[in-house]
């Protein structure tokens, strides 16, 4: 189950500092996980769980495997995107491929680094992303729905509520509001997603800062966390330069760094879950004296579904999966102590898969 998160932004906003840090972490980690790039501008990186290693500690695992979210470095865009400007056309193909966007916005002053548009103003630079993306989704959808409202007899009720939800997203993109602000039920959700609309698609806006402000962000990036809290959107701040000091440093001495520096973590682990959280995903574990492993799944997942991500075979034999909650699991130290206890539970089709779960799943070949 692959999820892409497309990192966008204007030229010379660190975007692709960002992630060369993120590719060069991940190639870093070669040698315990699996790691492989697909083309010179996509990325899988893993996805920090502190959880994982408990679990392998606890278990004896031999080999700790984590879950991996997808980047994919999209092209800087200008202004005029929408209109083919800058090889615009390709670029917007790539992030309708996506499942989120991460917004990197420049939150830094440098006179050696030109702003394509002559300023530093953050705010300014989003709306210019998103307009064009607004832009391009208006056009798309206004001739799609033209075209269906001519069909309009003869439409399906598949076709009159794809129809009504172009119309919906349409209101709002007429009124300069991207799509993801449309009100739309769960079950509708599908359809809708199905309409490819580039601003229907969640948004991670990333504050790249200069290094002395890694660690709290400064007042460009503050204008950016108050636009995110607006709209419902996540924000994080890091230092494209920092990350690609700490990316190439051997694994010992990045400790040491981040110490020097008063930063407890990379900034890229900020990204890499806050793009996990983005998605709306949640992790289950599988464990083993072989192997800890994390596995991805969208929240809401049922028990069959979940096994499907391991092996199809596991979803369509399914029979029940044996489930112990990840506290449950630490604080009896592990399946034999959770079992003694009465924490270890037989769940059937039905059950949701929770954030955290330690399952093993019985299935009929």
């Amino acid at each position: 189950m692959g999820f892409k998160c497309g990192i966008v932004g204007l030229p010379n906003v660190g975007k692709s500092t960002l992630f060369n840090a993120l590719t060069q972490t991940a190639a870093a980690q070669a040698a315990n996980y699996p790691f492989c790039t697909i083309e010179p501008n996509v990325g899988d990186v893993a996805v920090p769980d502190a959880r994982l290693t408990t679990l392998a500690g606890i278990a004896g695992s031999g080999q700790i495997i984590p879950t991996r979210l997808t980047f994919v470095d999209i092209a800087g865009l200008v202004r005029g995107a929408s209109k083919g400007e800058g090889l615009g056309n390709q670029f917007l193909a790539n992030i309708r491929e996506c499942d989120a966007i991460a917004h990197v916005v420049r939150c830094f002053e440098d006179g050696d680094v030109t702003h394509v548009e002559g300023k530093i103003s953050p705010v300014d630079d989003i709306e210019i992303i998103e307009t064009e993306l607004m832009l391009a989704d208006l056009e798309s959808l206004e001739k799609r729905a033209t075209a269906l409202e001519k069909k309009l007899r003869t439409l399906d009720k598949e076709g009159k509520d794809t129809l009504e939800l172009m119309q919906r997203a349409l209101v709002l993109l007429r009124d300069g509001k991207p799509a993801r602000f449309a009100e739309v039920k769960a079950d509708e959700r599908k359809l809708f997603d199905m309409l490819g609309l580039m601003t229907a698609k969640p948004v991670l806006y990333v504050c790249n800062v200069e290094e002395s402000s890694a660690k709290e962000g400064n007042s460009l990036s503050a204008q950016v966390f108050a636009r995110a809290a607006e709209e419902g959107a996540k924000a994080v701040v890091v230092s494209a330069k920092i990350e690609s000091e700490i990316a190439v440093l051997p694994e010992e001495e990045q400790r040491e760094y981040l110490d020097a520096i008063d930063l407890e973590e990379p900034g890229l682990n900020r990204v890499i879950r806050a793009g996990y959280e983005l998605l709306d995903l949640a992790t289950y574990f599988t464990v083993g004296p072989k192997e800890a492993r994390a596995w991805t799944i969208t929240k809401g997942t049922k028990a069959p579904a979940a096994a499907g991500v391991i092996h199809s075979d596991f979803e369509k034999g399914f029979i029940r999966s044996e489930t112990i909650a990840y506290a449950d699991y630490v604080q009896y130290k592990g399946e034999s102590g959770s079992r003694d206890a009465g924490r270890l539970r037989l769940e059937g089709k039905e059950y949701v898969v929770q954030d955290g779960d330690v399952l093993h799943f019985r299935f009929a070949n």
